[in-house]
């Protein structure tokens, strides 16, 4: 790498060589006009034509986002000529854009809307016929919408690099293009896997979660026994919808608008993540000493599972019987919380605040039930719960911090707070199978070798006391194909795999506020790196103030089996916290 002599408007500068104009003039102080690179991280191949300008060498206006800087070149950003195609562009992609701004989702949060803004694009300046529209609510997590698509590929992009899929591409050609599943499916019949990346990167409201904020509306409304429970991912990042700086915990005042949205229990998911750690540590040990199929995977993540069941169908022996934390405890609240109540478990409406779009599926799913009575009424994101505060006048950042409700299943370790981070399962069943198979505590008790907040794959071989167990721990299903591929091939040399379906885990997941840069004015230029290290940290610090950082440890959890569940594993906990997988013929 090598620097370059520039000229922005005039101006003298000096880049590396590698850089395209649009991030030479970024370094340098201007901001562009853009529908790419620096507002999600995937690059949409200049297929908006919105970053115009005007360079030396180039044979009239180049897009910026992928024409490379030269020595000498001279840049103009504001000239006549670059102002105009710029605005244009963006009215040719308005010219066929369902505009009803008002209703939209995405209103605030919309990049196509803030370009026009910029841009200066005209109200109608191209008016004619409109390509056909598709709009696609089948699927309980995603909606799509193709008026609103303007044909970026961008949600195409995230797909294959998060993923390695294909699940989205372009379909027909000419004014009849369209961005969808293969053949026009809908998303429902398509082997998605609900994980809502695609959502997240969306410059407009053309793919969106499925909101069910009217179900929690109605259950309200009909004076069902409503309880919240929220994961640990949501405390790390919703105070970003309310203009706190990345990585801001705000569980308190999380805890105090739920309450004051009128649910009858606020409840932490952490408590069904020490509960999930106590089975599926235990399935674990009994895996180990019974020459049970491993390695064993876990089972948390529904977009991971989802894509066991269309991909790897003979793998599925591997996945842990496990239920996902918010699963369990939703099972716990129906029916041991219902019966301390005394309430009859019909009347209860439980409602899960997730990260996540694929856990919207997951409750759906018909092994998601016990005695007909479901786990989980009603998901909503991270962003759901935002709208609804606003919704309610609620001033958030003005909120006192409260705590959550400490009847039966209030407490939690930070075991628990740290599955929200990809690594964090795996450290929270390591805490505990180290005890388990030594009879004390892991002095360190932070398992370092498993922490890291970026995709790929990360592994670590442990010593318990003798026992060597190997493990590895993967987000992204680009990464997961890898450790199921030689699990497939017989050369896995693993006991215990972790598989997060986002990239980064939960912290990452589909249903959280969007990082858009442009949006984020506040924030250092290289958010898009550091954003997931920011939200890891929330977590790590809240599990490092925690007095009980190990799962068997939780008082509660502990009452919890010597009241009702028995032990791990019994009968009664296989009745209500485990499950079983399917192949990918049950979609069909």
């Amino acid at each position: 790498m090598s620097l370059v002599n520039i000229k922005i408007e005039g101006v003298p500068y000096q880049v590396e060589d590698t850089m395209t104009i649009l991030e030479a003039a970024k370094a340098c102080g201007y901001e562009i006009p853009s529908l790419c690179a620096f507002n999600h991280g995937e690059c949409n191949h200049a297929s908006c034509r919105v970053c115009l300008v005007e360079a030396t060498g180039a044979r009239g206006l180049v897009a910026s986002c992928v024409y490379p800087v030269a020595e000498g070149m001279e840049i103009k950003i504001s000239s006549p000529a670059a102002t105009e195609a710029r605005r244009i562009s963006v009215e040719l992609i308005l010219s066929n854009h369902n505009k009803n701004c008002q209703q939209c989702e995405k209103n605030g949060k919309c990049e196509l809307l803030h370009v026009a803004q910029i841009t200066g694009a005209r109200e109608g300046a191209f008016e004619g016929e409109k390509s056909k529209t598709y709009i696609d609510r089948l699927a309980p997590g995603l909606v799509r919408d193709t008026s609103k698509c303007i044909l970026c590929g961008r949600c195409i992009a995230r797909c294959q690099n998060a993923h390695g899929l294909s699940i989205l591409g372009f379909e027909n050609r000419g004014f009849s293009t369209i961005v969808s599943p293969a053949q026009n499916r809908s998303f429902a019949d398509s082997p998605c896997i609900q994980c809502g990346q695609c959502v997240s990167v969306c410059p407009t409201g053309a793919l969106m979660e499925h909101s069910e904020i009217d179900k929690v509306d109605a259950a309200l409304k009909a004076g069902k026994h409503v309880v919240v429970q929220a994961a640990p991912a949501v405390r790390a990042a919703l105070g970003e919808e309310f203009d706190n700086p990345i990585g801001t915990p705000v569980t308190g005042k999380m805890i105090a608008a739920l309450r004051r949205l009128g649910f009858e229990r606020v409840y932490d998911v952490n408590f069904g993540a020490d509960l999930t750690i106590m089975e599926e540590g235990t399935e674990l040990l009994h895996r180990l000493s019974e020459g049970g199929t491993l390695p064993m995977i876990t089972s948390c993540s529904p977009g991971w599972v989802n894509y066991a069941e269309y991909n790897y169908a003979d793998l599925l022996p591997h996945l842990s019987t496990c239920k996902s934390p918010h699963q369990m405890q939703g099972a716990v609240i129906k029916s041991y919380w219902a019966k301390e109540m005394g309430y009859d478990p019909k009347d209860v409406f439980v409602v899960s605040v997730m990260p996540c779009v694929a856990k919207k599926y997951e409750k759906d799913r018909k092994e998601m039930e016990v005695n007909g009575i479901r786990d989980v009424d009603a998901v909503i994101t991270t962003r759901e719960l935002a709208k609804m505060i606003r919704r309610a006048g609620i001033l958030f950042n003005r909120l006192p911090d409260e705590e959550w409700d400490q009847d039966i299943m209030g407490d939690y370790s930070g075991a628990g707070v740290i599955f929200g981070v990809t690594g964090g399962v795996m450290e929270a069943a390591l805490r505990t199978v180290y005890y388990k198979l030594t009879g004390k505590e892991y002095g360190k008790i932070v398992f370092e070798e498993v922490r890291g907040h970026d995709a790929g794959i990360r592994e670590a071989s442990i010593d318990i006391n003798g026992t060597t167990v190997n493990v590895a721990i993967a987000s992204g299903m680009k990464s997961a194909k890898v450790l199921l591929d030689e699990i497939r091939e017989g050369k896995s040399k693993y006991q215990f795999i972790e598989i997060m379906g986002c990239p980064g885990g939960c912290i990452n997941g589909g249903g959280q506020p969007y990082v858009r840069p442009v949006f984020l004015p506040n924030e250092e230029d290289n958010i898009l790196d550091t954003y997931k290290e920011k939200r890891a940290k929330a977590l790590y610090s809240e599990d490092e103030r925690q007095v009980i950082r190990q799962s068997h440890n939780n008082p509660q959890i502990q009452e919890l089996y010597s009241k009702y569940l028995g032990e791990p594993n019994s009968h009664l906990a296989h009745e209500l916290l485990h499950t079983s997988y399917a192949g990918k013929e049950r979609f069909r």
